[in-house]
């Protein structure tokens, strides 16, 4: 089955040079022209990525990431011709895996669309519970891949799912990467710039930011108290480390320090 693209913008120019790009990579491409479109497109297609232009017609791409987000883990990339720093995190805050920012070259949004994918849950396993989705089989049953306790927290590195007393917690693709770097590590320090390639490929090594939302975002959705961080751990001025017994908060580790 080919991996499934749908293009949600309004221009026909930008739209077909991304439609003949994709194909001849062998990429199903389906299209839409408005946010309301995209949103029921992205429902009956079941697209593995979509690409999403924040300027559309009828609705804000932030509202269509939104709609989308609400109900999948699928890997969604924004085109923006918005440039500061404050846009940029409002996007990744809203859900954004990544983003591009216009005008832009085709191959580089090309290798962030094979990064992406190569990211993503199977398709089937992208429900809203969990990265992945989760599925009927017992925590890392039979796969060879961890299980990481921290405190209530059961995070199943195999089945790209987090629980809290037995509870799906959500994450998008991209907070799932973070996590998943930071927990693999084994309470490792993951330099800034280790996590950035990590997560995001070569060429982001000064994109702090996209971690300080991640960070932020994991917190909010992990600990007990996202002020004072018992498992998401900031080295101020270094990196990340995931802790899983609860320990001594990292000085300035709170939501500022990330």
């Amino acid at each position: 089955m080919s991996t499934r693209i749908l293009v949600v913008d309004d221009d026909p120019r930008l739209v077909k040079a991304l439609r003949i790009n994709l194909i001849a990579r062998g990429y199903d491409v389906v299209t839409a022209t408005t946010g309301s479109e995209g949103v029921r497109r992205a429902a009956d297609q079941h697209p593995d990525l979509v690409i999403l232009d924040l300027g559309l017609p009828d609705l804000d791409g932030t509202e269509v990431l939104a709609g989308i987000r609400g109900w999948t883990n699928l890997p969604i990339i924004v085109l923006t011709a918005r440039d500061t720093s404050i846009d940029k995190v409002s996007v990744l805050d809203s859900g954004a895996d990544d983003y591009i920012t216009k005008p832009f070259a085709m191959e580089e949004l090309l290798a962030r669309v094979r990064l992406a994918l190569r990211h993503a849950a199977p398709r089937g396993q992208r429900g809203a519970g969990g990265a992945g989705g989760g599925g009927a089989s017992a925590p890392g049953e039979d796969r060879g891949e961890p299980v990481v306790r921290a405190g209530s927290l059961l995070i199943d590195l195999a089945a790209t799912r987090v629980t809290r007393d037995g509870k799906d917690i959500h994450l998008t693709p991209t907070e799932w990467r973070v996590l998943e770097v930071l927990v693999r590590a084994q309470g490792r320090l993951v330099r800034r710039d280790e996590l950035l390639n990590a997560v995001w490929g070569p060429g982001h090594e000064n994109e702090g930011h996209y971690i300080r939302v991640y960070i932020a975002q994991l917190r909010r959705k992990l600990e007990t108290n996202p002020a004072h961080p018992q498992h998401v751990i900031t080295e101020t001025g270094l990196g990340h480390r995931f802790l899983a017994e609860e320990g001594e908060e990292s000085e300035a580790s709170g939501a500022g320090g990330a």
